[in-house]
């Protein structure tokens, strides 16, 4: 089935398979108690691009990613029926441990945003909107931070989600 959220500059990417377009993967990492976001891309060197115009944070700002081995594994529905994904980033630094040890004492969750640059095209990523998933197990270690991630939570929430009450529907009768 086509992605309907891939431009048309990327699907043509994909299919014509240029030498000279390189396509960027780059990952957005978010908690309150983080000092700030922490961005990477998968290449060997920083990647200087443009985030888009809903971003919830730097909206149509030029941000910094920092080059970093990681890989993402598109999300599979998992034995509880809930699609989740494998997040890997290598060689982590010690500002992203030091941010996930301050995420760790609060119960909200950390939020993910998987944004694909074009070379061609580092005005704004090709999917949009961007992938946003909310990590809801991590582990880490000296080498590597390994995390599962998921679109969020759908078995707790509530429904139906909208309470039928009589300010908002007042044909009910009591």
């Amino acid at each position: 089935m086509p992605d309907s959220t891939l431009s048309q500059a990327l699907k043509e990417a994909y299919a014509s398979a240029p030498t000279t377009q390189v396509a960027y993967h780059t990952l957005e990492l978010y908690h309150p108690a983080f000092t700030a976001p922490i961005r990477v891309v998968r290449d060997f060197v920083d990647l200087s691009a443009t985030l888009e115009s809903t971003a919830p944070r730097d909206a149509s700002q030029t941000v910094l990613f920092v080059g970093f081995a990681f890989d993402i594994v598109p999300p599979e529905v998992s034995a509880t029926g809930v699609p989740q994904c494998q997040i890997t980033i290598d060689n982590v630094s010690r500002e992203i441990v030091s941010n996930l040890e301050l995420a760790i004492s609060s119960n909200q969750p950390i939020t993910v945003i998987y944004r694909l640059f074009l070379s061609s095209d580092l005005s704004a990523p090709q999917n949009n909107p961007p992938m946003t998933l909310t990590v809801i197990s991590m582990t880490a270690d000296v080498f590597k931070v390994t995390a599962t991630a998921t679109f969020g939570d759908m078995v707790n929430r509530k429904f139906p989600s909208q309470m039928y009450t009589l300010d908002t529907f007042p044909g009910l009768q009591p």
